[in-house]
């Protein structure tokens, strides 16, 4: 390459910065879309609603959510890691996209660790398990009591095969040394229809989608995922203290931007949602869903997908949870 190219090479190089910095400068002037890799009414479907109704007003601009869901959440995922990197296409994950796929699936159509940015962290919440306010079931003890009475002819729904509903049907089997049928769903709603149906026996389903129908006693809890009870269920013991201790399962929800973001536009992302999410009025309209706000910002959280990552890696193989 001669000099003369070079330096048209590197005068495009920074011809292409400066017009990213100066629309980085201007950011957001048009519609921004928030990609939900589950179909509407599940745990991150509900925070990504909460997230528009505040951020929209905030910026100016609409906030449009748009579920994609299928493969785990790796079709939604996929979409915005392949998306133009200028800010206008968002990623709401949970765990299951960023920091459980990568070890569940033999190929992924992205590279997490790549070509997606961690901004923040929004939202938690335990899973909780629930059954048919019809069951049997009342108990962690009646549960197992039940499974070896069917000699494991008992079924669990997940929101997706190697979710964190999955995966904490796994550990539970694995910890109880029983045997369920896992039955993937392509998001938690679905999969409460299904229970609240009698198609399938129990879900380790996210708060947000499963306390309205807890609430009007349609769906029994019966324990919830995390170390500690949750204040939104603070009568519903957690599986550690129900016999199971070390059991600790959480559902978060996260906002990432594909890889080559300017850094101006990351920063104002961090910073408007750490707003948002320290909003009294966001906490009532999460806490109204199920959910907490949870906010960390872009290295905290980076720091912390990675070792989610590290985590469910080892709970995957000794699980042996495998995608169906």
């Amino acid at each position: 390459m001669n000099l003369i190219s070079k330096l048209r090479l590197l005068l495009g190089i920074l011809l292409a910065v400066f017009i990213q910095n100066i629309a980085a400068q201007n950011y957001p002037n048009k519609p921004i879309k928030l990609i939900v890799p589950f179909p509407a009414g599940g745990a991150t479907d509900v925070v990504a609603r909460a997230l528009s109704t505040k951020l929209s007003p905030l910026w100016k601009q609409q906030l449009i959510v748009e579920n994609k869901p299928g493969a785990g959440g790796n079709i939604g995922a996929d979409i915005v890691a392949k998306s133009s990197p200028d800010g206008y296409t968002l990623l709401l994950s949970s765990p299951a996209e960023v920091a459980i796929n990568p070890s569940l699936y033999k190929q992924m159509p992205f590279d997490a660790s790549k070509d997606l940015v961690a901004i923040s962290k929004v939202a938690s919440a335990p899973l909780v398990l629930v059954v048919n306010s019809q069951s049997p079931i009342k108990s962690l003890a009646d549960l197992v009591q039940l499974i070896q009475a069917k000699k494991g002819a008992v079924n669990f729904a997940s929101s997706g095969s190697g979710g964190p509903q999955h995966l904490a049907g796994e550990l539970f089997k694995s910890m109880a040394n029983v045997s369920m049928t896992h039955i993937p769903y392509k998001g938690g709603a679905p999969a409460i229809t299904d229970l609240l149906g009698g198609q399938v026996d129990l879900f380790f389903a996210g708060i947000p989608p499963a306390l309205p129908h807890i609430n009007s006693g349609k769906l029994r809890a019966i324990a919830v995922t995390t170390l500690k009870r949750s204040p939104l269920l603070p009568n519903i013991p957690t599986i550690a203290e129900s016999g199971y201790p070390g059991f600790n399962i959480e559902n978060w929800q996260g906002i990432f931007v594909p890889a080559g973001t300017s850094s101006l536009v990351i920063e104002l992302l961090n910073k408007d949602i750490a707003a948002v999410t320290n909003e009294k009025s966001f906490y009532e309209l999460l806490s109204n869903q199920g959910a907490v706000p949870s906010f960390m910002p872009s290295k905290e959280f980076a720091a912390f997908v990675q070792n989610e990552a590290q985590k469910y890696s080892q709970l995957v193989k000794e699980s042996g949870a495998k995608v169906d």
